[in-house]
């Protein structure tokens, strides 16, 4: 959506393949997540409400209710004035543009694994703070480091006009709202074995440190 160049420092599949073949292997993904997660959800004991449960929480974490919505707010909102545009409205765009997925990741999980409901939301929680996290990460990495560094186009969200939390909020400020998220994140852990938390812990630590 962005049209850079590169990602982890090679060409974007829409530079070497075209358009519509980008295109058309994010629908295929789509596709392939729905078949990979029913497919699993066969294999285990999980009764047939919670499979249920399980497809429409993904199903709404990629439609216009998560990813797709967040994406067009995001596009419509280029070239807007930071002072004209609040930090929920911000906010509102990576909850659901960013975050939908991990919070699906996270919950689709949780439900075919038979968790209650309150450990369902400890780690409802848990993806939204980590979303939100690794976007304000990624905002304040795009105006901090180089190409080189980034492995991906510098300052493209700068040249495209997009509303970044830099932008409305400056850098000091993000890194200690970056801080703040992989804070509240970790409280989510509380009362979930340790050991197998552990993933989850070390996915906001990298989140919250990386460099690119």
């Amino acid at each position: 959506m962005d049209n850079a160049d590169l990602r982890r420092g090679k060409p974007t599949n829409h530079k070497v393949f075209g358009e519509d073949m980008a295109v058309l292997a994010g629908d295929a993904l789509f596709a392939l997540a729905f078949e990979h997660m029913t497919a699993l959800s066969i294999a285990l004991v999980v009764s047939p409400e919670r499979k249920i449960r399980a497809v429409i929480e993904l199903a709404k974490a990629i439609g216009t209710k998560g990813l797709v919505g967040g994406q067009v707010i995001d596009l419509c909102s280029e070239g807007l004035d930071p002072n004209d545009v609040g930090l929920e409205h911000l906010e509102f765009i990576h909850l659901h543009k960013t975050a939908a997925l991990l919070e699906a990741v996270a919950v689709v999980g949780a439900i075919l694994g038979g968790r209650t409901e309150e450990e369902i939301e400890k780690l409802r929680k848990y993806a939204r703070c980590t979303g939100l996290m690794f976007q304000v990460v990624d905002d304040v990495l795009d105006v901090t480091k180089s190409t080189d560094e980034l492995g991906t186009s510098a300052g493209k969200d700068v040249i495209a006009g997009k509303l970044t939390y830099p932008r409305l909020i400056g850098l000091e400020r993000s890194r200690e709202l970056a801080e703040k998220l992989s804070k509240e994140a970790d409280e989510q852990h509380i009362g979930f074995d340790p050991n197998k938390a552990v993933p989850l812990v070390a996915l906001a630590s990298y989140i919250t440190g990386r460099h690119n």
